[in-house]
């Protein structure tokens, strides 16, 4: 063959090839599958020292878990920290926690989830120095915690605090009474749990001599059970879940402070007054200086209590108040004065104030019609706070670096997109995360004086080139007018698309309070999801209704005491413009949703039957009635108090309606939101001779998860969209 031949033949090949791998289609099983994961840093965070990072390794060749050391300066590989090589008869270690000094390790294995955030296992103490490693408790426990000076170890069994002293081995039991059910030290309940987002529930003071924890009395609280039915041949009879749910308008567990002097070896209680709530405490950089967030049970008063210990003595700081409620902080930060950095919404948008430790505003650091939405820290030497927030619009986020007198503003990463933040422990650098729709999140180091590149870490090249094998539609972001508000939107389209056909559409929402759903990031699950759909014809819409976040106070709490009716207002008004334009078939309208938007998309097709002939209901909340009183008070008062605002927008107050094609899909171990609410809605359904779709997927809780159980369900959704819509 000639080589002109040869070359031809290779550039048809190529071609040929080349044609083919464009036209290659998501599929259910690339998503589920793990085809498209995205690599990350695990377990980034800084060294004392501010010029070396750790981040978590695998080396499955070799079978060693390590954590290895980096430059910040020279992007290096310094050395392994510590490694399970290291560690005789400890092959894997699944989390790990430095004390403050760095000497010691805390390594967790056969760590199970319990709920959402609570795990228990066998917890180790490596000594890095002398290589020894030490077990903590022979029995699973939970949140293991050093003391500042790595000497004790403070932790959780049986709802019970222990100390044990590492230089002896010496186990003090701080408290006895902890059941089951009943009473609970040092951790939280589910609802603190789930709502408050934090589990453990004490905290050593800055001296390791007394520790302060919280005492859950949940013996008035109603119980919820669950049946779990396990695999076949697990075991014979159903096994009963048994916990405390407190349901809106029911009694709360008695929460109460407390501390333990280790030197007195005294236990003390602490009265903070009248509240219903403790969803923070904190010490001070004084010993004896403890801090206490208080709460009544609406939630929109919020008090800052000063315990002094030395004299048992207890004084409010200040209080927050909002008519609808308060967001408990989790970025009070006390300064070397122990004067305090605070965030809130106090004048519409969240942001950053500064107040002397008797509670009187310094200044307030950060001021605009936007939002901050993390604090990352204070640097003590150049005096200023460093953040991020959506002053570059809502669905974007950047950091930024600001004096503490709130002047000399400097832009760190503000690249249109999603910018986030990992400081170095000096402020001298900091890593970078940086995504948006078409780009894959890619770590770069940068000056964290000026926001100047130095490099890039680790970016995701592989995965953009080898998603460009496939068939993919932009996410296109943009802004609808819907109810006299201009709201976020995502939309995706068919790959040929063109406006002389028209397509059937379906709308993706959450719309819960406070959330956002479109935002300028990278590809996820459901983003590959809507991909698959949207090449079998469908254009695929998201909007960010009333009520949800990141556009200021009024914006997020216009729907207090109503939840349901401005977010369904929003997302009905919507499809309906949709399905004004000429390309959109109005009679092909779908919406689906999880959670909060399951609870919406049935509401949809129930009160909107002229909108929408098909949806999707995930784990959905059918009656606020049957939800937790931390969340559902916080947006609607108690049952007592608001029985109108849970009933009006209640699913099974419409059940009668339903007219088109409706898919409801629970777990049968969800222990959010229970499964209760299919099944008082099913037979709302059954009752009104309402016929319908529905699965149950046994034992599974609120993510609906575990081996093929996301690929099942998803294929279900997907069969449905494609036969109903």
């Amino acid at each position: 063959m000639s080589s002109m031949k040869t070359i031809l033949v290779a550039f048809l090949i190529a071609t040929s090839f080349s044609l083919q791998a464009q036209e290659k289609k998501i599929t259910l099983e690339d998503i589920w599958g793990g085809a498209f994961q995205t690599q990350r840093m695990q377990s980034l965070q800084s060294l004392k020292n501010g010029q070396e990072y750790i981040v978590q390794e695998y080396d499955r060749r070799a079978g060693e878990m390590k954590v290895v050391v980096y430059s910040y300066e020279t992007g290096k590989e310094i050395k392994t920290l510590f490694s399970s090589k290291d560690m005789r008869g400890l092959d894997f270690f699944q989390n790990f926690e430095l004390s403050e000094d760095e000497s010691k390790v805390i390594l967790g294995t056969n760590v199970e989830s319990i709920y959402r955030r609570s795990t228990q296992g066998i917890f180790y103490v490596f000594d890095m120095g002398k290589k020894e490693l030490q077990l903590i408790d022979d029995e699973p426990i939970q949140e293991p915690a050093f003391s500042p000076d790595a000497s004790k170890v403070a932790y959780l069994k049986e709802n019970n605090i222990y100390v044990r002293d590492l230089s002896n081995n010496h186990k003090t039991q701080i408290t006895s009474d902890g059941k089951k059910n009943k009473i609970i030290n040092g951790i939280t309940d589910w609802v603190y749990e789930e709502e408050f987002a934090f589990v453990r529930a004490f905290q050593w003071n800055s001296e390791g001599n007394k520790i302060a924890f919280l005492r859950f009395d949940e013996t008035q609280v109603p119980e919820f059970s669950m049946d779990l039915f396990g695999s076949y041949g697990q075991f014979l009879y159903p096994q009963q879940e048994v916990f405390k749910y407190p349901k809106a308008g029911d009694d709360n567990a008695k929460v109460t402070l407390h501390y333990f002097d280790l030197d007195q070896n005294k236990l003390v209680d602490v009265d903070l007054g009248k509240y219903e709530y403790i969803p923070r405490i904190k010490w001070t950089n004084d010993a004896n200086l403890l801090t206490a967030q208080t709460m009544n049970r609406h939630q929109n008063t919020l008090h800052l209590q000063l315990v002094d210990v030395s004299k048992n003595k207890t004084s409010t700081i200040f209080k927050d108040f909002d008519e609808a409620y308060v967001d408990v902080t989790d970025y009070l930060t006390f300064l070397e004065d122990n004067s305090f950095i605070w965030t809130s919404e106090k004048d519409g948008w969240n942001h950053i104030y500064h107040y002397s430790l008797d509670g009187k505003l310094k200044n307030q650091i950060t001021s605009g019609e936007w939002e901050v939405t993390k604090y990352y820290g204070f640097d003590k030497k150049s005096k200023r706070i460093f953040y991020q927030s959506t002053e570059n619009g809502s669905v974007n986020r950047g950091v930024y670096s600001i004096k503490l007198n709130g002047k000399g503003k400097a832009e760190l990463a503000t690249e249109n997109g999603t910018n986030s933040a990992s400081f170095s422990a000096d402020f001298t650098y900091f890593i970078n995360t940086f995504q948006n729709t078409s780009t894959a999140p890619t770590y770069t180091l940068h000056s964290a004086k000026n926001g100047k590149l130095v490099r890039t870490i680790l970016d995701n090249k592989a995965l953009e080139n080898k998603l460009a094998d496939y068939q993919l539609s932009p996410k296109e972001i943009s802004q609808i007018e819907v109810n006299g508000e201009m709201l976020n939107m995502w939309m995706i389209k068919p790959i040929d698309f063109s406006e002389d056909q028209t397509y059937p559409v379906f709308m993706s929402q959450y719309s819960g309070p406070g959330s956002q759903s479109v935002s300028n990031t990278f590809l996820g699950a459901n983003d590959y999801w809507y991909q698959h759909l949207a090449d079998q014809g469908y254009v695929v819409v998201c909007i960010d209704g009333r009520g949800t976040g990141y556009k200021g106070s009024e914006f997020k709490k216009s729907t207090q005491l109503e939840l349901g009716k401005y977010e369904l207002e929003d997302q009905a008004e919507a499809a309906k413009i949709l399905g004004n334009y000429d390309w959109i078939d109005q009679e092909r309208i779908g919406i689906w949703g999880w959670s909060f938007g399951g609870f919406m998309a049935s509401n949809a097709i129930l009160q909107h039957p002229d909108v929408f002939s098909t949806a999707i209901a995930v784990a959905p909340v059918t009656s606020w009635r049957f939800y937790d009183t931390i969340y559902t008070e916080r947006y609607m008062t108690t049952p007592q108090e608001n029985a109108k605002g849970y009933d009006t927008n209640s699913p099974i107050t419409h059940a009668s309606k339903l007219e088109g094609n409706y898919l409801l899909v629970h777990g049968g171990g969800d222990d959010n939101v229970h499964v209760q609410n299919t099944m008082v809605m099913v037979e709302a359904l059954v009752q009104a001779n309402k016929q319908f779709d529905w699965r149950v997927y046994p034992d599974k809780n609120h993510g609906i998860y575990g081996g093929n159980t996301r690929l099942h369900l998803y294929t279900l959704m997907t069969n449905f969209i494609l036969e109903n819509l």
